[in-house]
């Protein structure tokens, strides 16, 4: 067997599925007293068998492939109608043509199979060595039958293949927005909890300076979570609804974009170390708001993960074609099966100390980076994990 397009494999498949397809041939060749029946697939590049009887050992099994042009059903594909030879010799049309000559037949017929939605599957045809009465009302007739039989099968295989996969999308919205409504109660009960703890406090009037920056401290981190949380998912719903990510593009110098979230990222870590490396010599043609959102995601995720010891370290350069932006961390190395899915909406770390909130900052960004007409990729090993995003500078 050939190397066949998956395509064509499938088909074979479908056709092999099919219960009535011997019987079909067999009848066939009862009828007609041919003893080669089968059911070709032709597309413009290929002539493969899906279903064949043979009974003069003509050598073909399902999944062999003859050369298109020495075939009479190419013939049939090109003029979508049956051919009908009952004696080769003695038929004008075929008989110096090449194809009886190079496989030896003497009888030939071949209808159409055409799908439901117009389109030409291929062939029910048989072969014999021996001349046949074929070109008859009742044997053409017949084989359009079969041949209609067998569309109207693959018709219903296809509409099953639709409904299953159709299934398989609702089960999986459904555990989707069940796990999206699990994760969000959990997330925002820890936030909203420090919220009502520091206001409990606060009433009871028992408290120095110290405590009140701390108690600063924790409605600031509470409410930067809880706001994070709805931005990524009113983004989240955006994308699923098909509306996207929205861009307000302008040629616009980043440098003040970065450090401002970098000042706001070190706010929220106070004891981590954040190390920058900016050449940013060209000014870039961006929403600058959806950069900076992409950024803060990437870089409060690097602290998330980061080891506490080592700096997170950010480098951004731009030039007159391609800005480039990569945040690197030292730590636990990602996990080939997590870095399959890295992108994935919901998809949460295998560190159960650290806290992913919905999963959704790696997607959104890659959302932005899509948007913006570039790519984001990220690389893990034992050593360091980085992110890394790039996109076109000028316009």
């Amino acid at each position: 067997m050939s190397n066949l397009p998956p395509a064509i494999q499938a088909d074979i498949n479908a056709i092999s599925s099919i219960d009535v397809i011997p019987a079909i041939l067999d009848v066939v060749c009862l009828t007609t007293g041919m003893r080669f029946a089968a059911i070709a697939r032709v597309t413009e590049e290929h002539w493969v068998t899906c279903a064949v009887l043979d009974k003069i050992n003509f050598g073909l099994k399902p999944g062999d492939e003859l050369k298109l042009e020495t075939t009479i059903c190419h013939e049939v594909r090109q003029l979508e109608r049956a051919v009908v030879i009952d004696h080769v010799d003695m038929d004008k049309d075929f008989a110096n043509h090449h194809t009886p000559a190079m496989y030896g037949f003497q009888s030939y017929i071949s209808v159409p199979i055409t799908l439901k939605n117009g389109e030409f599957f291929g062939t029910l045809c048989a072969i014999d060595p021996s001349p046949a009465q074929l070109n008859n009302p009742q044997t053409i007739s017949m084989f359009n039958l079969y041949a209609g039989l067998i569309a109207l099968h693959l018709y219903n295989i296809d509409q099953l293949k639709l409904s299953e996969m159709r299934l398989a999308e609702e089960k999986r919205e459904g555990e989707l927005r069940e796990r999206f409504m699990a994760i969000l109660g959990h997330d925002l009960r820890n936030p909203v909890s420090a919220i009502k703890g520091v206001a409990q406090l606060l009433q009871r009037k028992i408290f120095d300076d110290d405590k009140l920056m701390r108690f600063a401290t924790i409605l600031q981190n509470s409410t930067y979570r809880i706001s994070g949380l709805i931005d990524n998912m009113m983004e989240f719903a955006r994308v699923r609804l098909g509306t996207g990510i929205n861009l307000n593009p302008e040629y616009i110098s980043l440098a003040k974009t970065l450090n401002h979230i970098v000042e706001e990222i070190q706010i929220i870590w106070p004891g981590r170390l954040i190390e920058t490396k900016f050449e940013l010599d060209e000014p870039v043609y961006c929403d600058s708001k959806r950069i900076a959102q992409l950024f803060s995601n990437l870089l409060s995720n690097a602290l998330q993960h980061g080891s506490k010891n080592d700096p997170a370290v950010v480098t951004a350069y731009s030039n007159d074609s391609v800005f480039s932006l990569t945040i690197t961390n030292t730590g636990k190395q990602i996990s080939p099966e997590k870095m399959e899915h890295l992108f994935k909406p919901f998809t949460l770390s295998d560190n159960k100390e650290s806290n992913d909130g919905l999963g959704l900052g790696l997607y959104i960004s890659a959302e932005i980076a899509k948007a913006h007409g570039g790519t984001l990729e990220a690389v893990s090993t034992e050593a360091e994990t980085s992110f890394s995003f790039t996109m076109a500078s000028q316009r």
